[in-house]
């Protein structure tokens, strides 16, 4: 879902924080040929794994991992701020509030630095006029609006539905670094459909690669 909210364009730049594996930046690059992609991951063995996969899928020349900590800032990469920043930030800062995970989870799952850091990470890490886009649980939406809104507006919100009589469980977000517009909020995105199959239409094009989600 995160990949397919990012219609960056050829020779623009994306930087991911908390890369992972690698596996929404190749993503983004079999959608969106020709961009630029920037990983950060603190996990060395999955930064070296994002390093393999970006040879494996042939886009070794245009990718760049850096090991690297959220909570140390985007100053300490010594990089330059990008068109699109994005992320799927730990969903949860508070131990308490969920069962412990596999502690080979953990990093996935805690953001140790809270979600501040994670969006102080990406507010530094575009340029002026380029798009952030997090995906997160739809219960922190004010939280990210609060941390984006200090250097960020024209904030653009689609809510994702396990089924379309049920609350949202996530929220895809665009903001632009000084954007001014007024939010808006987009048509829902509904991932599965009660009458048998395993995903809706819309849901089963976008995770083909054969839709996007557009802003």
């Amino acid at each position: 879902m995160l990949a397919a909210a990012v219609p960056a364009l050829p020779g623009q730049t994306v930087i991911e924080a908390g890369c992972g594996a690698g596996a929404v930046l190749m993503q983004i690059a079999a959608r969106r040929p020709g961009v630029r992609l920037t990983g950060i991951e603190r996990d060395t063995a999955m930064a070296a794994l994002a390093v393999e996969n970006a040879v494996l899928n042939d886009v070794a020349g245009t990718t760049t991992i850096h090991p690297g900590d959220v909570a140390a800032g985007f100053r300490a990469l010594n990089a330059t701020p990008g068109d699109w920043a994005v992320s799927n930030p730990p969903f949860f800062d508070d131990p308490g509030a969920l069962r412990a995970p596999a502690e080979g989870k953990r990093g996935a799952w805690m953001a140790d630095d809270g979600l501040t850091a994670w969006t102080g990470f990406l507010l530094k890490a575009v340029r002026e006029g380029g798009r952030i886009v997090v995906i997160h649980r739809a219960d922190r939406l004010a939280d990210l609006l609060a941390l984006l809104g200090e250097k960020a507006g024209s904030f653009a919100i689609r809510s994702i539905h396990p089924f379309a009589d049920e609350p949202a469980k996530r929220v895809l977000v665009q903001a632009i670094k000084t954007g001014r517009a007024p939010l808006r909020l987009l048509p829902p995105l509904v991932l599965h459909d009660r009458e048998g199959g395993k995903h809706s239409s819309q849901a089963e094009a976008i995770l083909r690669g054969e839709a996007a989600l557009d802003w």
